[in-house]
């Protein structure tokens, strides 16, 4: 296998697929990175209706679609994650965790963020017994059971909104006083009377036995501290940047995003730029991080087209 390119592309998810696309056909040596696709997509958009061209379609199915046009045109693509990022000379190594080291001239980082965890008592103890951070994975096993959705925002209601489907009853707690879903969504949550949405409501603990038996939260309101018995937990409260493989390269805002020039997609070293929602673009959502990826590989094909020239 050939390990020497002029960009590798670093994360599956929109940005990522994005770049990779517009890669293939600009006919620039690269190699697509990653460990699955999808990111967010997969894990929690059940039902995308704001993505043009689709009244409404799954996450799954719109990764599926987008990543069959990405073979289609010709993608090189290593099933892995990226160890470790470092400059060399005048490009780049990156060390993957199975599959060694690759070189090349440019890198786009599109890792995407993972999960925000409560970080509350309770919370480790039952991940995978009544805890989870993906709706579109785990919601049948809770059939018929009363759950909790953690997080007042688009991404808590739609969860809930998903969970209808299955569960017995579905709250939904919000620790701010009001909740910062669209107003699309909170109206389909206000029709529908298996979801009881709780603001002010701050989650302390977590309890049970083997599985989860209980919430308790504080009521920010009052004071007082009340308890939800239900048997599954879903966490919707943002999400921590994936990018602590390149740390010493690129600059970080206070949410550990990647500071990048909004106009090119560079990162403060050149030849490496960043796209999607590892990066810190104000609004996380799927079209967006195509167009950064888009926008990052056309600046990373001008740097390339740049540094060839100088060395001719």
């Amino acid at each position: 296998m050939d390990r020497n390119y002029e960009l590798i592309i670093i994360g599956g998810g929109p940005a990522g697929i994005a770049a990779g696309i517009y890669a293939a056909r600009r006919k620039i040596k690269t190699v697509l990175v990653t460990k699955s696709f999808g990111g967010q997509m997969v894990r929690k958009s059940v039902a995308i209706e704001n993505y043009p061209g689709f009244k409404s379609i799954s996450g799954a199915d719109l990764v599926q679609s987008m990543v069959e046009q990405l073979k289609e045109n010709g993608m090189e693509i290593i099933n892995d994650k990226a160890g470790r990022v470092k400059k060399e000379g005048s490009g780049f190594l990156v060390k993957t965790e199975n599959s060694g080291e690759l070189s090349a001239s440019a890198v786009i980082v599109a890792t995407g963020a993972d999960p925000r965890p409560l970080e509350v008592e309770g919370e480790k103890e039952f991940i995978g017994k009544g805890v989870s951070y993906c709706t579109t994975c785990d919601a049948p096993l809770f059939a018929d059971k009363d759950v909790a959705v953690i997080g007042g925002g688009n991404s808590g209601f739609e969860s809930a909104l998903s969970m209808r489907k299955y569960a017995n009853k579905v709250y939904i707690l919000e620790a701010s006083g009001e909740v910062k879903a669209d107003e699309a969504n909170r109206k389909k949550v206000e029709e529908n009377p298996k979801i009881e949405v709780i603001t002010s409501a701050a989650v302390k603990k977590i309890e049970g036995a083997q599985f989860v038996e209980s919430l308790i939260y504080e009521d920010k309101k009052t004071g007082e501290e009340k308890t939800l018995r239900l048997q599954g937990i879903f966490v919707e409260i943002g999400n921590v940047p994936a990018t602590g493989f390149i740390k010493d390269l690129v600059d970080f805002n206070e949410r550990d995003e990647i500071k990048i020039d909004h106009r090119t997609c560079q990162t403060r070293t050149p030849g490496i730029f960043a796209a999607g929602d590892a990066t810190d673009v104000k609004y996380k959502q799927i079209i967006i991080a195509c167009g950064q990826g888009t926008t990052a590989l056309l600046s990373a094909a001008d740097y390339l087209d740049k540094i060839n020239s100088d060395v001719q």
